[in-house]
């Protein structure tokens, strides 16, 4: 330590100008973070202030008016961020910034106990903040007088975060702290008053002092300020006193969106740990909803005491809910040293949890007492929340009750029926509920797979959106009823169909033999249908192979698929099927066989091996040659 009369030089504490490299290099993806960092110090010396002054009232004339200043210098290059709140001793100083990591709001919360540390919920519990200026400055000046100390006590901090820094006694006429950055040669943006505004809407908004900054004439800062802030968060007042237009507006201004929110859930959790949650449904999907990574998620914005940390979509609600818009504002929870990633423990998974179950109770009340809104939802999210079948075991079932289907027996290609609907009109002895997934509408409803289950009057849902054959894997079953594809495995049979269905199967045998031939390696097996009545042939897959208008789809984006060989199901009374049985000339044959499974792969979705091919054989079935 080198010491004169008026200014002394310490090293830093815990070494750092390793931890100081950290901060300024690795630790935050965004520099601009520096801000929200001493607005949100500025915040917490306010806050204590005001809970030291119920103790002496002494102190209170002196936080009557608690603000914080942002201010800007373009001929000193600096940007200066002030506060009239509880201020710093020398000791003080030393101990809070001199030491890496070691967070006075902090101590100050572990000095108190019992009912005064519920009464001083709302200061802060961050450590490292601080150093986050030298990301943008390549010196730091701190001017700071502790509330009720007289003026000549005021202290100078001052360092360029290379190991070292100075403390200076020094008059200062008011109590509070300032920070002086001197920014960096390439920071010249953090000197324009539109962008200091901009970061201060949009990560302290609700920071519940005003933020003030100077009034600009002529392109010069003038000695009036303006208060910038809302300096009010609105999700912390009481809901009796919020209007549906309030609430309107805060969406629009949330996710910059022009259309008004759809629904909205706006809750209080009170207990061992505290948190608000306001949360919304679009009514349209927002513009980057199928864009970008994972990572990339925004829209859930994450408070700690009113202060912005992050958009925190993926750690406080699953990928299937990325829609919803919304803050989630907690009394606390615990960060690494940047505050800008949540430490993963049980008090994040209890708030996503009641995230979750919010946004659920939500959807499912639209769907109970707003049937027009809750379509209009589904229409927009339908697809994004069936991805929750596979992503959230837990909540499978709460989910699949809230999907729609289009049905044989419904409106059309309308997807309005529910999987209680379906069992609600589940004839007397059926045990599974019977869904078939295609491409589309039409070919989800023409199958030739469908027709005996149209003859017998079973109900079939028509699954066509693209993520419904992915979704179906992982929902095997709803309310005790099975799921089960009507291109899959065995159909149902009573003891008189199956007894007509073995007496066809020996009756053709000699056919089957003859498409297998004529077939070769084309098909794993040709069989006699009980799902057909009007078509010629369709395909049957086994009860877990994947469906071939997939398949093709996953082909498309360049995964690689095993080959495998379908089986071939013929109904032995259509005239095709009877012409292939009676054409004694092997080439005819052969063009008649092969068009049987070129139209049952082309019903199902497939992908034809040859094109090409298939056209020829049909041109010469046609032209009788």
């Amino acid at each position: 330590m080198n010491a004169t009369a008026t200014t002394e030089t310490r090293k830093f504490e815990a070494e750092v100008a390793q931890v100081l490299h950290l901060v300024t290099h690795s630790l935050y993806s965004h520099k601009e973070i520096f801000l929200r960092e001493l607005i949100s110090n500025a915040s917490d010396a306010c806050d204590k202030l005001r809970f030291e002054s119920i103790a002496h009232p002494e102190l209170a004339t002196l936080g009557s008016e608690l603000h914080i200043d942002v201010s800007w210098d373009s001929q000193a290059r600096t940007v200066t961020i002030s506060d009239n709140g509880i201020g710093m001793t020398r000791d003080e100083v030393i101990a809070n910034i001199g030491t890496i990591a070691s967070s006075g709001t902090k101590r100050f919360l572990e000095a108190m106990s019992g009912e005064q540390k519920a009464d001083a919920r709302l200061i802060g519990q961050f450590g490292v903040g601080f150093y986050s200026a030298f990301v943008v400055a390549d010196k730091v000046t701190v001017r700071s007088r502790h509330a009720g100390a007289a003026a000549s006590e005021g202290v100078q901090w001052e360092s360029d975060g290379k190991g070292e820094y100075s403390l200076e006694q020094v008059s200062l006429p008011e109590s509070g702290t300032s920070v002086v950055l001197h920014l960096k040669a390439d920071e010249d943006e953090f000197l324009k008053r539109w962008q200091l505004r901009s970061l201060i809407t949009k990560y302290s908004d609700h920071v519940a002092f005003p933020i003030r900054m100077p009034i600009e004439k002529d392109d010069k800062p003038t000695d009036e300020w303006e208060t910038i802030n809302a300096a009010s968060a609105l999700w912390t007042r009481p809901k009796s006193e919020i209007s549906d237009d309030d609430y309107k507006s805060f969406y629009k201004s949330l996710g910059h969106d022009f259309n008004e929110p759809l629904a909205w859930t706006h809750n209080r959790v009170e207990g061992s740990q505290s948190f608000t949650t306001l949360l919304y449904l679009p009514a349209q999907p927002p513009f980057d909803l199928m864009m970008g990574g994972r990572d990339e998620r925004k829209g859930l914005k994450l408070y700690i005491k009113r202060v912005f940390i992050m958009d925190a979509a993926e750690e406080l609600l699953p990928n299937y809910l990325r829609f919803v818009r919304g803050v989630v504002d907690a009394d606390d929870l615990p960060l690494n040293v940047s505050r800008e990633i949540l430490q993963h423990n049980r008090q994040l998974e209890r708030i996503k949890a009641a995230c979750v179950k919010r946004v659920l109770d939500l959807i499912e009340k639209l769907a109970r007492d707003e049937p027009e809104k809750f379509a209009t939802f589904y229409k927009a999210f339908g697809n994004t929340l069936k991805e929750g079948i596979s992503e959230d075991a837990n909540n499978r079932e709460r989910i699949a009750k809230l999907l729609r289907f289009a049905s044989t027996k419904g409106e059309g290609t309308q997807q309005t029926v529910s999987l209680d609907d379906y069992i609600g009109r589940m004839a007397i002895g059926q045990e599974a509920i019977w869904y078939i997934t295609a491409d589309s509408y039409a070919a989800a409803f023409g199958s030739p797979q469908l027709e005996a289950f149209k003859a017998k009057g079973i109900e079939v849902l028509l699954m066509f959106d693209r993520i419904d054959e992915w979704m179906i894997g992982s929902l095997s079953e709803y309310e005790g009823k099975k799921l089960k594809s009507a291109a899959k495995g065995d159909v149902p049979l009573d003891d008189a169909d199956k007894a007509k269905q073995e007496e066809a199967t020996k009756e053709a045998e000699p056919l089957l033999k003859k498409l297998k031939d004529l077939l070769g390696d084309r098909v794993g097996d040709v069989k006699v249908s009980a799902r057909l009545t009007d078509s010629p042939s369709c395909l049957a897959l086994s009860d877990y192979e994947m469906a071939p208008h997939l398949a093709r789809l996953l082909r498309e984006a360049g995964q690689d698929m095993p080959e495998s060989k379908p089986t071939l199901e013929i109904n032995p009374q259509h005239a095709l099927v009877k012409r292939v049985e009676s054409e004694t000339d092997d080439g005819k044959a052969k063009d008649l066989a092969l068009l049987l499974l070129d139209q049952a792969e082309i019903a199902a979705g497939a992908q034809l091996p040859d094109p090409s091919a298939f056209v020829q054989r049909m041109n010469r079935v046609l032209l009788g040659t």
